[in-house]
């Protein structure tokens, strides 16, 4: 005789289990749902032995169709770089200002300077090319060697204070701790500031101003303006590099910071620095 439980409602045979006095019935799954389920494991093993899917030591098993994704993607690639290097050819051979002649070009140049910037460049200059502290912002029209696309390209393919290129951009500010007095270095700290905004010390202005003229307008200008040929910054406009506030613009003063930007003309070639170069002239801030 079954001792297994029949469900008085039902009349159907139960699994046995119980929780908190509900039992489950033993129904049988539809069919259907069971050829199902065994066409897809027909499936399966069919396709495994079609295409490739196996993994081996080295390998895989190749299938009976000898189709594989691989190939599909090698052929889309390779016509890829068929197309592509029509462009390259074309920027290769043409100048900065053709290549912005030519809106076609012009676009696939900025595209692959996009992407070479985000290779090689977002380190320093962030992924919006907005800098950071030390790293200028290349979207602002502040430059310390020009904005122009033959000024850019220069400072890419060269870099700046670069040793082992002989072209490298150079510019040192001394460190006038060794020149000028404490007081000095605060009274021209404070005219600086008031180029853009107000000192702590407005009676330090005057005095810093002659002191700047003595010993900064040479580089800076004497209107402060800078100098593009030597790297010179801008003081009047209230874009600052490597110091911030009046406390930083004595620091600088004193012991000045200068960065360093590696040449990336032999290390991309010089069709990769046009794209970079257009890429960064169309940010917004290029002249």
């Amino acid at each position: 005789m079954s001792d297994k439980h029949i469900d008085d409602l039902s009349g159907v045979e139960t699994t046995g289990h119980e929780w908190d006095g509900i039992r489950e019935l033993n129904n049988p799954m539809p069919r259907w749902w069971v050829w199902t389920f065994y066409v897809t494991i027909l499936w399966a093993i069919g396709y495994t032995i079609a295409f490739p899917a196996w993994p081996l030591i080295s390998s895989s098993t190749q299938g009976l169709l000898g189709w594989h994704s691989r190939a599909d993607f090698v052929a889309e690639v390779t016509d890829a770089k068929a197309a592509q290097n029509v462009y390259l050819e074309k920027i290769a051979s043409s100048s900065l200002e053709d290549i912005q002649k030519d809106g076609e070009l012009m676009q696939f140049a900025v595209a692959g300077g996009a992407a070479a910037f985000k290779i090689n460049c977002i380190q320093c200059h962030g992924s919006g090319a907005e800098g950071g502290n030390g790293y200028p912002n290349l979207n602002d029209d502040d430059w310390l060697w020009g904005g122009t696309v033959n000024d850019i390209h220069t400072t890419i393919t060269h870099g700046i204070r670069f040793a082992e290129d002989a072209d490298t951009r150079i510019s040192e500010m001394p460190a006038f701790a060794e020149m000028l007095k404490a007081d000095e270095i605060r009274e021209v700290a404070a005219y600086v500031v008031s180029l853009t905004g107000t000192p702590r010390d407005v009676s330090m202005v005057q005095p810093g101003a002659q002191i700047f003229a003595d010993n900064c307008a040479s580089c800076h200008g004497e209107d402060a303006k800078g100098n593009r040929d030597m790297g010179a910054p801008n003081l009047a406009d209230a874009i600052w590099l490597k110091a911030h506030g009046e406390d930083g613009i004595i620091a600088q003063i004193r012991a000045p910071k200068h960065g360093l930007m590696p040449a990336w003309g032999e290390r991309l070639g010089d069709t990769t620095v046009k794209q970079l170069t257009l890429f960064v002239h169309s940010l917004g801030g290029g002249e």
